[in-house]
């Protein structure tokens, strides 16, 4: 018994589960690539079926089963599991959650890389050992010009034993090769310079560097990796996690199995929905879709906690080196790759300088042989046999015996002046090439130069850029206590409303409530038609052009810096609500919780006031009643101690208590407002509280040209030179039109600093000086589309 086991364990060590420290290959992988070669599956040609390979494999080289060969081929074609595949598969290879089709479904060849693999076998690189039943040779080990086994890693148990090598990036393995040949005595921390640390074939995050150099410094270590996730906005009203690259041989599947279950066991809050939306076009994409109000931060760590979304690896560097299972560090591993390819290009040499002299010698005899070719030719029809020939040939022109034969098997057409001028071409071509091998050969310094060129040539073929981020220290965000919910605080916020109808969020600090919105505009972009204040967690209203309040909580609008606002950040309001009307337009929003009446005007000068806490508590519904073909253009805040400020595309302005204005219920269709001219329409309104110092805002373009397309003009006024008038009235003019003029494209009344827009979201420069209550405008530099506040 003791005698079988230790049997079974060498043959285990050594002819199966380790791979060789030089090619980086296990047995098998090396008798497939090695039988592929053999078979001329080069990759200029076509695919063959995987059956054959493996029967080829089975029958000459390999009698340990077709199943354990076809894994093994299968495995050097998974672009996810090898950093540099070896074979070039075709058909179903599998994927990270399925098996591969049977062999007699797929096809292989070799793949690029595979061939540095395997050139110069037939230069007595390597040693050739017999096959299992001495009937044919192969390779005890491949001339491997690749690093491979590092590139690729390992994986394998023996007995008493295991190998565990992650994937590296070809081209920081060359240099760090480069490096080491160049000085041997470099240490490994000197190696991670260029090698920093694995790359995985599907990308990732490697979080912590420790376990890596304890892997390179001993040869064992452990480090965790991390899928790649990003926060975006899937939809209006849902933010998701995107998924795009996950940790080493894990697949979407099990990562969707372990949501599930981590939902279903309470241990995962706050996803809504987790859907894969993977394809070959565009690659891994998971989403996690969030609940309303959960922090993404939040969802995340637990997901990294609870799911294959943070896996660790373990590494176990043994190889075999010399026939012996060591555990190598990493200038081990990369010391016995560069001894294997300076043994491998050194037997080359050799090889080629033999073959070189060798033809030398017989070209040498040839051209003797033309330059006196007549009499070569009278010697030989005065010969009686080959023999005799052979002989007289070697005395009368001092030939060797090869000489003497490759002259007897000259053909005629090689007689020829152009054949003279070939050989001696050729001639000096050897005589060159012997040179350079002799070179090679007598000198260290030359030889490595030949190593780090060929590993040069490898890998600018072959090399790719890096896959996988690493990240030096382990970065975590904080972690909820035990228990605690992981939703969004409800904190104060400010809800902006652009021109453009986007909104976006603004958190401010519980403490400074009362402290003004804004601070320096220097970063800030865009013109706001809106601001309220809430709570994250808290309900808003939009009103919308036809009449009606959509209820929304604005913990999924996008948070900005208040130091830094951009509205392209924003997201469309109107989408966010969930309305899907192109015809419609959100034109404010009011919050929900206030005692004080909502102000709205219409179109055609209709104005009403609300108590929005007055009415029902349902998603979305009517305020006003409108009538046919108008629509409303402004909802505000309109207190009692507020004055209404509207402004008509004539020009007019009119300005009237508030209080005016009776509350009314939610069906009923308001009252007449500001009084319009023919074919007038409100173009502005809104509310301001009285006594208050604000600025009018008009800017005045033609009709008839397309909006956006002509200069206009602009005039900036005190609001305190329009006099109050009473509801129902037309106010009086707020600016003169000029000779080609006749309407008011955009206007805006209020406290804060006025910016008008183009219809491209660039900003003009507005007149800085005030202008007379019914002046002209003075020109802007483009054409004004909106008018707002300064965010």
């Amino acid at each position: 018994m003791e005698a079988s086991f230790l049997e079974y364990a060498y043959s285990v060590i050594y002819s199966r589960a380790l791979p060789d420290a030089r090619d980086g290959l296990k047995p098998v992988q090396r008798r497939i690539l090695f039988m592929m070669t053999d078979m001329g599956l080069r990759p200029e040609k076509g695919h063959v079926k995987s059956a054959r390979v493996v029967g080829e494999v089975m029958g000459k080289l390999h009698p340990h089963g077709d199943a354990s060969i076809y894994d093994a081929l299968v495995r050097l074609a998974q672009g996810f599991a090898m950093r540099l595949p070896l074979v070039d598969g075709h058909g179903n290879f599998g994927s990270l959650d399925d098996g591969p089709a049977a062999s007699r479904y797929t096809e292989a060849r070799l793949a690029g890389a595979a061939l540095a693999m395997t050139a110069s076998l037939d230069e007595d690189v390597v040693d050739f050992v017999p096959n299992y039943d001495n009937q044919i040779f192969q390779p005890e080990v491949l001339p491997s010009a690749v690093p491979n086994l590092l590139v690729n890693g390992a994986s394998g148990i023996a007995v008493g034993m295991a190998t565990n090598l992650a994937p590296h990036n070809l081209i920081e393995v060359v240099e760090g090769a480069k490096h080491l040949l160049q000085h041997p005595e470099a240490s490994s921390d000197d190696l991670m310079d260029f090698i920093p640390g694995p790359d995985l074939p599907g990308g990732g995050i490697i979080v912590g560097l420790d376990g890596v150099k304890d892997a390179y410094r001993t040869g064992r270590g452990a480090f965790r990796t991390r899928a790649k996730v990003s926060v975006e906005q899937i939809s209006p009203r849902r933010t998701g996690l995107i998924v795009t690259e996950l940790p080493y041989l894990v697949g979407p599947e099990r990562v969707i199995e372990k949501i599930k279950q981590g939902v279903e066991g309470k241990k995962l809050q706050g996803i809504a929905d987790v859907a894969d939306y993977t394809d070959r076009k565009h690659g891994l994409r998971l989403v996690v879709t969030l609940k309303t109000g959960f922090s993404p931060e939040a969802v995340l760590e637990a997901l990294y906690r609870y799911t294959p979304l943070e896996d660790s690896f373990s590494i176990n560097s043994v190889a075999l080196v010399e026939g012996q299972p060591q555990t190598l560090g990493l200038q081990e591993m990369l010391r016995v790759f560069l001894d294997h390819r300076i043994s491998v290009i050194t037997r080359r040499s050799q090889h080629r300088l033999k073959k070189r002299r060798e033809r030398l010698h017989l070209v040498e005899g040839l051209l003797i042989a033309i330059l006196d070719i007549d009499e070569v030719i009278q010697l030989i029809r005065s010969s009686d046999d080959a023999e005799s020939a052979r002989t007289r040939l070697m005395q009368v022109f001092d030939l060797s015996e090869l000489q003497a034969e490759y002259i007897l098997e000259l053909r005629l057409r090689r007689l020829t002046k152009f054949s003279r001028v070939e050989l001696e071409a050729e001639r000096d071509d050897l005589q060159r090439e012997i040179e350079q091998l002799l070179e090679i050969l007598g000198s260290d310094d030359r030889l490595h130069a030949v190593v780090i060129e060929e590993l040069d040539a490898v890998a600018e073929s072959y090399g790719t850029p890096r896959r996988t981020v690493l990240t030096g220290a382990v970065v975590r965000p904080a972690r909820a206590a035990k228990g605690a919910s992981l939703e969004v605080a409800d904190t104060p916020c400010t809800v902006l409303l652009s021109c453009t109808g986007r909104a976006l969020r603004i958190d401010r600090d519980p403490d400074t409530q009362g402290e003004p919105r804004r601070a320096s505009r220097a970063t800030k972009h865009g013109a706001v038609s809106a601001a309220v204040d809430g709570t994250v967690r808290g309900e808003l209203g939009a009103v919308l052009s036809d009449g009606t309040l959509h209820r929304f909580t604005p913990v999924d609008l996008p948070l900005v810096p208040a130091t830094s606002i951009a509205f392209s950040a924003g997201v469309k309001l109107i989408d966010y609500i969930g309305v899907a009307n192109p015809k419609l337009s959100v034109v404010g929003i009011v919050p929900l919780e206030s005692p004080e009446p909502v102000g709205i005007f219409t179109r055609q000068g209709v104005v009403k006031r609300v108590v929005l806490t007055e009415l029902p508590m349902r998603p979305d519904l009517e305020i006003i009643s409108l009538k046919t073909g108008d629509s409303v253009v402004a909802a505000f805040p309109a207190p009692d101690d507020s004055e209404f400020a509207a402004v008509a595309s004539d020009a007019q302005l009119l300005r009237f208590p508030a209080a005016s204005v009776r509350p009314q219920g939610r069906a009923a269709g308001g009252m007449a407002g500001m009084k319009l001219g023919a074919e007038a329409r409100v173009v502005f309104a809104g509310a301001l509280r009285v006594g208050i110092y604000a600025r009018v805002v008009t800017v005045a373009d033609s009709s008839i040209t397309l909006p956006g397309t002509d200069v206009a003009t602009a005039k900036v006024s005190d609001w305190a030179e329009f006099p109050a008038k009473g509801r129902a009235t037309g106010g009086v003019r707020a600016q003169r039109f000029l000779k080609w003029e006749d309407q008011i494209a955009c206007a805006w009344v209020g406290t804060e600093e006025p910016r008008a827009l183009t219809i491209d979201g660039r900003a003009l420069t507005l007149p800085t000086e005030l202008g007379r209550r019914d002046g002209s405008g003075y020109p802007l530099d483009g054409a004004a589309a909106h008018v707002g506040a300064a965010p």
